[in-house]
C-alpha cells in the first residue's frame, strides 16, 4: 500500500517525532509512507492533486483533525495531536470542520482514555468509525548543554518543551528565582527550540538558565542527573516528556491539567502542582522526602513499563494501516 501522511512537522515538536516513528511502523511492514508537512498545502485540493499522481495512494493518515486532517479527502484516519482537543475545539469554525473530518475518517486514535472523553464531549458523538485509545512511550528530540559537573553539584530541575504559548515556558520563571535566592543550590534549565517567536528568557534571571540544543542522547543523559524533570504547560496531549523522565527513573513534578493528570497520579507516579508557589511546595517535600521520591520513582518506571508499550503502538498502528485499503 502506498500512504499518504500529513502532519504538523515543526523541528523539535512531539507531532514530528510521533510522525516519524509510526512512519517507520508502516514501513517496515512493506508499505510506502510519503510524511509531508500539513503547513505546504493551502486547499484539500491541493492535496487532492497530489493523490492523483501515479502511482495512486491508497489511503492517507492525518495527525491534528484541524490542521491536517481537513485536507484529506481518500480513505483515511485521524489521530489527535492535543491541541486540536484541547484548545482548537473551543472555536466554533475549527470545531465544525473538526466534526466534519471526524465523519469521514475510518479511524481516530487518542493517546490517553482522558483525551478520548474530551473528545467525547464536542466531537464523538458524530464519529460513526472505529475509536481507539492507544497510549506510547515516544522521544522527543530536545537538547541540552548541561556540564555534568554542574549536574552533579546542583539540583537541576529540567523544563523540557518547545517555546511557545501553550507550554507556557515562563510560568515558573519569576517563582523559581526567588526560591534560588534562598538556596542557591537549586536551579531550573529550560530546554527547547523557539518554536513560535515572542518567548524571550532572560539569561540575567537568577537561578534559571536557557539550554542549547544537543543531541537526544546528551538529553537523556542530562535527564539522569537532573533532580526532576518538570512541566509546565497550559495544556496537553500527551507529554513525551514527562513520559521519558518517568522511564528513564527520574521524578517529575507537573502541572494539574487534564493532559498530565492523564499520566501522572499525584504522590503515585509524580507530583502535581496548581500554582508557581505550589511547585515550590511540592518539590520541596521532593528534596526532603527520599521515601516519596523513591517511591514516585518506582512506579513511575513501572506505570510506563504497563501502559505505555511501544510493540503494542507498533502492532496496532500496522493493523490499522490495513483497514484503508
Amino acid at each position: 500500500m502506498k500512504i499518504l501522511f500529513i502532519a504538523c512537522l515543526s523541528p523539535k515538536t512531539g507531532n514530528n517525532t510521533t510522525a516519524e516513528r509510526i512512519r517507520d511502523y508502516i514501513e517496515s511492514v512493506g508499505h510506502t509512507c510519503e510524511l509531508r508537512d500539513a503547513a505546504q498545502f493551502q486547499s484539500s485540493a491541493e492535496v487532492a492533486q497530489l493523490l492523483s499522481q501515479d502511482p495512486l495512494f491508497d489511503g492517507a493518515l492525518a495527525i491534528h483533525l484541524f490542521k491536517a486532517g481537513r485536507l484529506l479527502l481518500v480513505p483515511f484516519g485521524v489521530i489527535f495531536g492535543g491541541t486540536d482537543i484541547n484548545e482548537d475545539v473551543k472555536v466554533e469554525q475549527k470545531r465544525l470542520i473538526m466534526e466534519q473530518v471526524l465523519q469521514k475518517a475510518r479511524f481516530a486514535v487518542a493517546f490517553t482514555e482522558k483525551m478520548r472523553e474530551t473528545s467525547g464531549l464536542f466531537l464523538v458523538g458524530l464519529f460513526i468509525g472505529a475509536f481507539f485509545t492507544l497510549s506510547a512511550l515516544y522521544f522527543f528530540c530536545s537538547h541540552c548543554n548541561v556540564s555534568t559537573a554542574h549536574v552533579d553539584e546542583l539540583r537541576v530541575f529540567l523544563l523540557v518543551c518547545g517555546l511557545r504559548r501553550v507550554k507556557d515556558p515562563l510560568y515558573l520563571v519569576r517563582v523559581f528565582s526567588e526560591w534560588h535566592c534562598q538556596d542557591p543550590l537549586n536551579v531550573l534549565i529550560i530546554i527547547g527550540p523557539k518554536v513560535r517567536p515572542g518567548f524571550c528568557l532572560c539569561h540575567r534571571t537568577a537561578g534559571v538558565y536557557m539550554a542549547q540544543e544537543r543531541s537526544q542522547r546528551e538529553l537523556h543523559a542530562a535527564m539522569k542527573k537532573c533532580f526532576a524533570v518538570v512541566n509546565s504547560s497550559i495544556s496537553e496531549g500527551m507529554s513525551a516528556a514527562i513520559l521519558e523522565a518517568m522511564h528513564l527513573g527520574v521524578p517529575v513534578v507537573v502541572r494539574d491539567i487534564p493532559g498530565n493528570t492523564a499520566i501522572v497520579e499525584h504522590e503515585i507516579t509524580g507530583l502535581l502542582y496548581s500554582s508557581p508557589q505550589d511547585f515550590v511546595d511540592q518539590s520541596q517535600r521532593l528534596l526532603s522526602d527520599p521515601e516519596l521520591r523513591e517511591r514516585l520513582v518506582r512506579n513511575g518506571k513501572v506505570y510506563v513499563e504497563e501502559h505505555h508499550s511501544m510493540k503494542q503502538e507498533r502492532e496496532t498502528y500496522q493493523r490499522l494501516v490495513a483497514t484503508l485499503h
